[in-house]
């Protein structure tokens, strides 16, 4: 155990070492080079920061209205009859939206029902096989100044529901 802290802790040093050595042996200005990153690193951030506010609002709006325990109360008879738990849904509904949010209630999830329930395998499951689908989007897109979205969202949903649907019933199986 002491080796691979040891080796954890020496690999960052060694990958910048062995950046800089190659930037030596090319005949780059490694420092240059590094502040001209870090300059269009600042610009990338400078243009997309507008849409993570914009971004983050919405998902605070939506987490405090109380319309994600609206919708879930309406669903839950759906949810039986197909056995969605319904434990699951809100982290179903925040997943695609918001990373911290997923997080948060994920580990509520664990907390209430353990991390070796039913429950808790789905909930780990789904975190591990879908994404925070419209922030990546923001993010991605925005940074390259793409506007028309419409297809990346529908494909990107889609890819979350199948990963939590999997996760349902792959979970479901092997309990």
């Amino acid at each position: 155990m002491q080796m691979i802290n040891f080796i954890s802790n020496l690999a960052m040093p060694i990958i910048i070492l062995l950046i800089i050595t190659y930037g030596f042996i090319e005949k780059n200005k490694v420092f240059d080079d590094f502040l001209e990153g870090a300059k269009e690193g600042m610009e990338i951030v400078v243009s997309i920061f507008p849409t993570l506010v914009g971004l983050f609002v919405a998902i605070g709006a939506l987490r405090n209205s109380g319309i994600l325990d609206l919708i879930i109360h309406f669903i839950t008879p759906l949810l039986n009859v197909i056995h969605f738990p319904s434990e699951i849904m809100p982290l179903a509904m925040i997943r695609p939206i918001s990373g911290s949010g997923s997080i948060a209630i994920a580990t509520d999830i664990m907390k209430n029902y353990g991390v070796d329930s039913q429950i808790g395998i789905i909930a780990s499951t789904i975190m591990g096989s879908t994404e925070t689908t419209l922030y990546t989007i923001a993010v991605y897109t925005g940074a390259v100044k793409i506007k028309k979205t419409r297809f990346i969202l529908l494909a990107a949903l889609a890819a979350d529901i199948v990963g939590i649907i999997s996760s349902v019933i792959v979970c479901n199986m092997i309990k």
